[in-house]
């Protein structure tokens, strides 16, 4: 076996900084103003003028941004919301949280990732909005099926939480007329340590959305400095994103080319070290247009490879276990065989950027060693 992995490396993923980061939260500390500031405003500008889409607002959260786009899309009680089960469970709270019932579908068992046909199968009388989940990066393109989503009324919102600076085409995620919801988190392409954004479709959505992050307040901070009251016109709640985090957000942006650059060269550098091992199937991000998430591979005796490969220092992790089976959302349950074979097959390798080579060459190595002492259990 190689040299042990270095403890950067050990982990499933980590948080990579550039250096201005810790500068730029020092000077909104200094400031004295923490809340949402001209810098908050500048951030949102920034990703909009970034992705090409008319404007954007940050919010608190990505499950912040799922929420706050779901109210904006007029989605509620009644309502039923077309999602994939393979996702992180926030995506299905934000659901519950509008009163509205998830409509799991299955997905694409190579991408991982909804398709139009599954999409369009689906939709009923009571379908308000269709939520694909853009896995590891990938970008979801419901091709004919949009228009006649449209026509019916249904919502378009994209769960691209793994997607930021992802590509459709030759547009950027979120500038290509769907509600598009980012996140900010520690371990995102981009991050504002906590954050999210939402891309609107209009005007109208947008002021919806600040004013739902500000507790429906109508007013602006700098209009209710001016007066001796404030006016709440619709429920809200505290959601905005502090402009501290926003700081952080607007120096990585600074660096997103590298970010780019780098999580596709180590991606294709797990896609080189994996071809020759049997059994192992490297899901696909499609990674000339992604901004890689997430590496994943599909083995078999998942759980037993998982066992090795920690007890080896190895951070593998599983994203995600599938949602329908949680006790949480029991009273939705279908069968869905793709997304229940991938559940008991996907293992995501450590991917983030303080990987060197070597690092993926050792965890592939371990990887085939695991692989090899699984099949003879």
């Amino acid at each position: 076996m190689t040299a042990p992995v270095r403890p950067d490396a050990a982990r499933n993923a980590s948080p990579y900084l550039f250096g201005q980061e810790a500068a730029a939260f020092c000077r909104g500390l200094d400031s004295g103003q923490w809340g949402h500031t001209d810098v908050t405003e500048e951030f949102e500008r920034r990703v909009a003028d970034f992705l090409g889409a008319e404007d954007a607002v940050a919010v608190a959260s990505g499950t912040a941004a799922l929420h706050t786009a779901l109210l904006a899309a007029g989605v509620g009680p009644g309502d039923e919301v077309i999602v994939p089960s393979m996702t992180f469970c926030a995506t299905i709270q934000a659901i519950v949280a509008v009163g509205a019932t998830p409509r799991f579908v299955d997905i694409d068992p190579s991408t991982l990732c909804v398709t139009e046909q599954l999409v369009m199968e689906a939709v009923s009388d009571t379908t308000a909005a269709v939520l694909p989940v853009l896995f590891g990066g990938r970008a979801v393109d419901l091709g004919a099926g949009r228009g006649g989503l449209d026509e019916r009324g249904v919502a378009v919102i994209e769960d691209a939480a793994h997607a930021f600076g992802s590509r459709n085409g030759t547009q950027r995620v979120g500038a290509t007329g769907a509600l598009t919801c980012f996140s900010f988190g520690p371990i995102k392409n981009l991050t504002c340590i906590q954050g999210g954004m939402v891309i609107p479709r209009t005007p109208t959505e947008a002021a919806a959305i600040r004013r739902f992050r500000l507790l429906g307040v109508v007013q602006s901070q700098d209009e209710r400095a001016n007066i001796t009251t404030y006016r709440v016109d619709s429920f809200g709640l505290r959601y905005q994103l502090p402009s501290v985090n926003a700081a952080i957000g607007l120096a990585q942006l600074d660096h997103f080319a590298t970010i780019e650059h780098t999580r596709r060269r180590l991606w294709r550098t797990y896609q080189e070290a994996l071809a020759p091992l049997d059994g192992v199937t490297l899901v696909d991000v499609d990674v000339d247009h992604a901004v890689p998430h997430l590496c994943q591979v599909r083995v078999p005796h998942r759980d037993q490879v998982f066992a090795e490969m920690r007890t080896q220092d190895i951070g593998v992790g599983v994203h995600y276990p599938p949602n329908h089976l949680q006790r949480a959302f029991a009273a939705w349950r279908r069968t869905l065989p793709a997304t229940e074979q991938a559940g008991k097959e996907i293992l995501s390798l450590p991917f983030h950027q303080h990987l060197t080579e070597r690092d993926i060459e050792h965890v592939v190595s371990v990887l085939g060693q695991a692989l090899k002492s699984a099949g003879g259990s």
